[in-house]
């Protein structure tokens, strides 16, 4: 097994001045054919890091990588000086929900036809400080609410006035994403048609997959003959890339007995799954490993507090790290926010994760979770020129994100008085945002009626 915005009319005016979304200043007109990033410290994740490095970047993909003395720099390339700054990939998110997203309803807790790019606004302030803080792709999801809460989406943060400006195809034009699901507290729920119970939930998942699999099955019987092939359900058209592998299955879980749940799932309906939270990844640490399932994890978890994540220790990435898991970490923005997602790397290797092994979580590990490494992830010719700029170590509280590219192409520049604004300013960074929590007008609805026993 292989493995709600809130956007009052005068904060609308003021954002408008600032530019919407991931518009960061028009691109200019006479664009180099080339460009040579030179004397920086290169950290590339893959290979050696490179003291006086030089990048050559032409058509949106590196070119050539290598020592200044070794590497000479064309003639038609413009060349970037960055000496005393730190060149390396850029961020890869496997778990955020900026866009002011929603999927799934309240109609029923398994809904694989919910699209979430359906949803996304691409103006949204998130993206601008997803961009200040160094991250270049993100794996955007609804909410774990519901044992499936439908498709997610694989985005690169180019700039953009639509959504199709930051979809990730792959070479047969299909969007990129995987298929978000959840099991532990979240889409336990007293309402008709959801589980009650952590059994139940695995109960209903597991009849799910069944009627899944016979629905791929119908469609592959009946071949070319129209007549025989089942009514069209695109939830089951997207269950057949699970099961075929190509759709990965996000699961968030956080217990270590909700952690072996997905496991078993996993292995008993073949499907390709990333666990996601692992709060308890350190009590099955081993277990994980041996099953060769990649962990999106996250050390910060569930601001004002979260049953299921009270074990959740800052040790956790190491110990996995050593029992042979390959971790990569996300941001869940906004439980943390994407222009901090280097501290979540630093808490790591304060935990006692490996350096390197904190670097390669923040980019190509996360890369492979989605099926991208052959184009992101670590700068290596052939790749796409996603990378970042900045001024000291990459795991120090100090250092600053200054430059972000995509594709060879600026998106943010710390000089930029506009995008200064996202990289500092405080909350929504512009103008007022409601913070996507899934599960809590849940929560405050039970919570009242325990507080009133019922009587509303």
């Amino acid at each position: 097994m292989r493995c709600k915005t809130l956007c009052p009319a005068a904060a609308v005016v003021a954002l408008a001045a600032v530019g919407w979304g991931l518009v960061a200043g028009a691109a200019t007109a006479d664009e180099p054919a080339a460009r040579a990033f030179v004397n920086a410290h290169i950290i590339p994740i893959e290979g050696e890091e490179i003291e006086r490095g030089v990048m050559i970047v032409r058509d949106g993909r590196i070119e050539a990588i290598g020592h200044v003395d070794e590497l000479a720099v064309p003639r038609d390339a413009q060349r970037v000086d960055l000496a005393g700054r730190i060149l390396m990939p850029g961020l890869i998110c496997t778990h955020s929900h900026i866009g002011g997203i929603g999927g799934a309803d309240q109609s029923g807790p398994i809904q694989p036809d919910v699209r979430v790019y359906d949803s996304i606004n691409v103006r949204d302030s998130g993206f601008r400080r997803a961009v200040a803080g160094g991250l270049t792709t993100l794996n955007i999801m609804s909410g774990s609410g519901h044992l499936l809460s439908g498709q997610t989406v694989y985005v690169k943060l180019r700039r953009a006035e639509t959504i199709d400006d930051l979809l990730i195809h792959d070479e047969d034009g299909w969007i990129m994403g995987g298929m978000k699901m959840a099991n532990g507290t979240n889409p336990i729920r007293d309402r008709a048609s959801f589980p009650g119970s952590r059994a139940r939930a695995a109960a209903l998942m597991r009849q799910f997959f069944i009627k899944a699999q016979e629905y791929r099955d119908r469609v592959a019987r009946a071949e070319e003959d129209e007549s025989k092939r089942p009514a069209r359900d695109i939830g089951m058209d997207a269950m057949i890339e699970v099961l075929d592998g190509r759709r990965i299955v996000h699961f968030h879980t956080h217990r270590h007995d909700d952690i072996m749940t997905v496991l078993r799932l996993a292995e008993e309906f073949d499907f390709r799954v990333v666990l996601h939270h692992v709060s308890d990844g350190w009590a099955v640490a081993d277990e994980i490993a041996a099953a060769g399932v990649p962990s999106s994890i996250i050390l910060i978890d569930a601001p004002g507090g979260k049953l299921e994540a009270k074990h959740l220790i800052l040790e956790t990435a190491g110990i996995m790290e050593k029992a042979g898991a390959q971790i990569a970490f996300h941001t869940d923005d906004y439980i943390t926010d994407s222009r901090l997602f280097f501290r979540m790397a630093a808490l790591g290797v304060r935990g006692g994760m490996s350096r390197e092994g904190a670097l390669r979580a923040l980019t190509i590990n996360g890369a492979k979770m989605m099926d991208l490494e052959d184009r992101i992830g670590s700068l290596e010719p052939g790749k796409d020129a996603d990378f970042i700029v900045l001024d000291g170590d990459p795991l120090s509280v100090y250092t600053k994100v200054l430059e972000t590219w995509i594709e060879g192409e600026r998106v943010f520049d710390r000089s930029d008085e506009k995008d200064h604004l996202h990289a500092v300013g405080g909350y929504g960074a512009g103008y007022d945002q409601m913070p996507y929590f899934c599960c809590f007008q849940q929560y405050m609805s039970a919570l009242i009626q325990q507080q009133t026993g019922g009587q509303q």
